[in-house]
């Protein structure tokens, strides 16, 4: 499994132990390119920072390779979607690992892609 920037940031919420129990337990990997998702947000407070430097500094973060790259590339062809969605589903389809995500409909219509959103019907118990 690999966790999107959104869950990443979700699981740091008070509302939400079941998630940060599920990632506890399962260990996900997240893309390099959730850690300048999360890490760059212009504001984010020191007390989040430290929190996600922590995480990442626990998680397996997985690099951008250049099959990842290359794999980005027909999604964006074919819809309109960001370069970061591109290469998190890219890094997922290249290892054969699901996405864990808040938005599915960011990640609609990739061929191969498996997605789910841990959250849809609330805190995972």
């Amino acid at each position: 499994m690999i966790l999107d920037s959104n869950l990443i940031i979700h699981a740091a919420r008070p509302v939400y132990p079941g998630l940060r129990r599920l990632i506890a337990e399962r260990s996900p990997a997240v893309s390099a390119v959730s850690v300048v998702e999360v890490l760059g947000y212009h504001k984010l407070s020191e007390v989040d920072r430290a929190h996600f430097e922590a995480f990442f500094a626990a998680a397996e973060v997985l690099p951008l390779s250049d099959s990842v790259v290359a794999r980005a590339v027909s999604p964006r062809q074919a819809r309109k979607m960001s370069l970061g969605d591109a290469l998190v589903g890219a890094t997922a389809l290249v290892l054969g690992r699901e996405l864990l995500t808040r938005n599915l409909k960011d990640f609609t219509g990739v061929p191969g892609l498996v997605v789910s959103d841990p959250i849809a019907n609330g805190d995972p118990a």
